[in-house]
């Protein structure tokens, strides 16, 4: 750090991604003007041979910062609840210790993480209103929402004095996303009165061409699916995709089963989707405790473990040893996601063990090579990307949220879209937006730090 310039000016906007911006997870990112700092998520990552092994950015160039001017960062800035976008918290708030803005989803998800930390009460929450105005220090942030595969994801607008961000967060282009409003191209095409100097966006799906699938669009493949199977039918997917639930439990009623949900988080989830009205009041679930007595082929249970985790209830169950039930031969367990890689062969590992108890096993990616579809991505192909780029007509691109192939696939989209200037890079470039484009490789120390 040594006889460089480490403080933004005035007539400086950078944006310094310390985790996520070549790799999956672990998102944590910062924006830099007029000597003050903004955070954009504070998430958790996984590890990159089991997938099991959770790890955090090493946050020491805002440590550093903060040393220096205490006043330095203004805010943490949630764009969703998942946990790679959040799951960092606990562990950074004590050292950051900024005050926390997110939706009202967001923040329930974060209570619940705090709850076991005896300096919970001191965290400053703030929960936004979606499409207000807050003025944060030296930036203008507004929370624009965008549909995702959990309730109240937004895309963050950034303004300045000097220029404008578009920071998308995890996103799809979805009309009917089963909970919550659709994608509102009007929206986003009024910000090139701004306009917007730069977006920093979601590579996820880049490699994959053409639109990614509505949320909507897996209730009749799981319908199909479920309805087909003879005994107890275990579903596993995402802890935290409520609208999947929702599926789920419509498809339980209308076949005429009992639906319960295992896992922890699971529960968390939809305990708050019912606070907050986003769960159905005709939606009725079954006390998990009581799935073991019904007449197996009226039961359907919910899991959480679609990868693999260790102390997940799918894992649990795969190994014979879940309180509440035990699968047996004609049990289906189906895998409504995809196989995340750093965890394909732990969820191998996990469906051999299906498989000797005699269960049969069928996965998303599996029966869509059959033409059934059991899963729906959050995020945007190929053709959203475009589409979406045509509505905002940015100035730059920096991709960002994936891996080398995904930021690669994600810079010729870009390239292609007519966006002028495309700046692909990783964990620890310095991206300067204003007053000139320019990337200054390994600017800042970046690593990992594992927490279990």
């Amino acid at each position: 750090m040594r006889n460089k310039q480490t403080t933004p000016t005035r007539h400086d906007l950078w944006f310094l991604p310390l985790g996520g911006t070549g790799e999956i997870g672990m998102n944590m990112n910062l924006y830099g003007h007029a000597g003050e700092w903004l955070m954009v998520d504070c998430g958790i990552g996984f590890d990159d041979k089991n997938g099991r092994n959770r790890y955090i950015a090493d946050a020491r160039f805002i440590q550093q910062q903060i040393e220096h001017n205490a006043h330095c960062l203004q805010a943490i800035v949630i764009t969703h609840a998942h946990e790679d976008h959040i799951g960092a918290i606990v562990e950074l708030w004590p050292t950051l210790r900024a005050p926390i803005f997110a939706t009202r989803f967001a923040i329930e998800v974060i209570v619940n993480k705090l709850s076991n930390s005896p300096w919970a009460a001191h965290v400053p929450l703030h929960i936004i209103n979606v499409h207000q105005r807050y003025e944060l220090g030296q930036f203008s942030v507004t929370w624009l929402p965008l549909p995702h595969s959990i309730p109240e994801a937004c895309a963050l607008l950034i303004e300045t004095d000097v220029g404008n961000v578009l920071h998308t967060g995890d996103w799809k282009k979805d009309d009917n996303p089963v909970l919550g409003a659709g994608f509102d191209a009007a929206s986003f095409a009024a910000l090139t009165s701004l306009p917007v100097d730069a977006m920093i966006a979601d590579s996820t799906n880049a490699t994959k061409l053409g639109h990614s699938r509505s949320e909507s669009s897996v209730y009749t493949g799981l319908l199909k699916t479920i309805k087909a199977q003879k005994g107890r039918v275990v579903v596993t997917c995402f802890s935290s995709n409520i609208a999947r639930f929702v599926t789920l439990v419509k498809i339980a009623h209308k076949l005429n089963k009992h639906c319960a949900v295992f896992g922890r988080s699971l529960e968390n989830m939809v305990s708050i989707a019912k606070r907050l009205g986003y769960w159905p009041d005709n939606l009725t679930l079954v006390d998990p405790k009581h799935v073991g007595y019904l007449p197996k082929e009226e039961v359907m249970v919910i899991a959480t473990g679609s990868q693999a985790e260790l102390r997940s209830a799918t894992q649990k169950l795969a190994l014979g040893y879940h309180p509440w039930l035990f699968l047996e031969p004609e049990d289906t367990v189906i895998y409504s996601a995809i196989k995340i890689p750093p965890n394909t062969q732990t969820i191998d590992q996990q469906i051999s063990h299906f498989e000797t108890l005699g269960v049969k096993v069928i996965h998303a990616e599996d029966a869509e090579k059959e033409g059934v579809v059991l899963h729906a991505s959050g995020h945007p192909n190929q053709q959203d990307l475009i589409d979406f780029y045509s509505l905002i007509k940015p100035d730059m691109l920096i991709p960002t949220h994936g891996e080398a192939e995904h930021l690669k696939a994600h810079q010729l989209v870009a390239e292609q879209a007519g966006i002028r200037t495309v700046l692909a890079g990783e964990n620890g470039d310095l991206f300067k937006i204003k007053p000139f484009a320019k990337k200054l490789d390994q600017w800042a120390p970046i690593g990992k730090i594992q927490i279990g």
